[in-house]
């Protein structure tokens, strides 16, 4: 009686398999990103891979806030090793993706970038992902992606 039964134990069943779910991949992306540039790393490795996080990442790099990146096919769902340069100060996605007016580009910059001429905001645009100067600049709206500084 000391010793409890087999019945007081839970022995998991084969089928009680618990699996978690990526809920946003780019969230997750930027996340190690900033976390590994926190950490002093000289590169990050990020999966899985996708094609908004790859050309978020063009935008980051054409900005030379990150160096190269490299996408390696696993014929799953990818990873990508992303150089560091030790620019980047904080980066995040915009979840849920709002809608932004050309007019309303301005008021996004001022809430989510620490100063003036310091940082990008990416959207997503029918003319492709690009930063909210690129934007301005084609005079186009679309919706809000994520940050950079």
């Amino acid at each position: 009686p000391d010793r409890l039964s087999a019945a007081a134990w839970h022995i998991p069943h084969p089928l009680d398999t618990y699996t978690m779910v990526l809920i946003s991949v780019l969230n997750n992306c930027l996340k190690n990103i900033t976390h590994a540039e926190k950490a002093g790393k000289r590169q990050v490795l990020i999966r899985p891979a996708s094609k908004v996080i790859v050309k978020f990442l063009q935008v980051m790099q054409k900005h030379k806030y990150i160096g190269e990146f490299e996408i390696i096919d696993d014929r799953r769902a990818g990873k990508i090793v992303v150089s560091l340069m030790g620019r980047l100060n904080k980066c995040g996605v915009i979840s849920p993706r709002f809608d932004v007016k050309i007019s309303e580009i301005e008021k996004w910059v001022v809430n989510l970038l620490p100063s003036r001429n310091f940082g990008f905001v990416v959207l997503t645009t029918s003319l492709g992902i690009m930063d909210h100067e690129e934007a301005r600049r084609k005079h186009t709206g679309g919706k809000i992606l994520g940050f950079f500084y």
